[in-house]
């Protein structure tokens, strides 16, 4: 079964990406090949940090964290948007 894997709003990847990242800081997951200049908000710069052996060509790597952690981000970036868009309703 083919992927899709397309933006609806391609705009939309910085943002989500931002919050990919803070809500690991958040969790305590640490994410390695964290750059400030990949246009991040450098708040979480400290949190995140570079954790040997798990980058990706500059990129950072999530392979190392389990499915439930990987998970559980996701999770909460649904949760975030459901609630964003129910306060945009009121």
């Amino acid at each position: 079964m083919a992927r899709n894997n397309r933006k609806v709003v391609p705009e939309s990847r910085q943002m989500i990406d931002q919050m990919k990242y803070e809500i690991a800081a958040e969790f305590g997951l640490h994410v390695g090949g964290y750059s400030s200049t990949a246009g991040m908000d450098t708040e979480f710069a400290s949190d995140l940090g570079a954790v040997e052996g798990y980058t990706n060509h500059g990129r950072a790597s999530w392979g190392h964290l389990t499915s439930r952690e990987n998970g559980s981000v996701g999770g909460e970036i649904t949760k975030r948007l459901i609630r964003q868009a129910e306060q945009s309703f009121i």
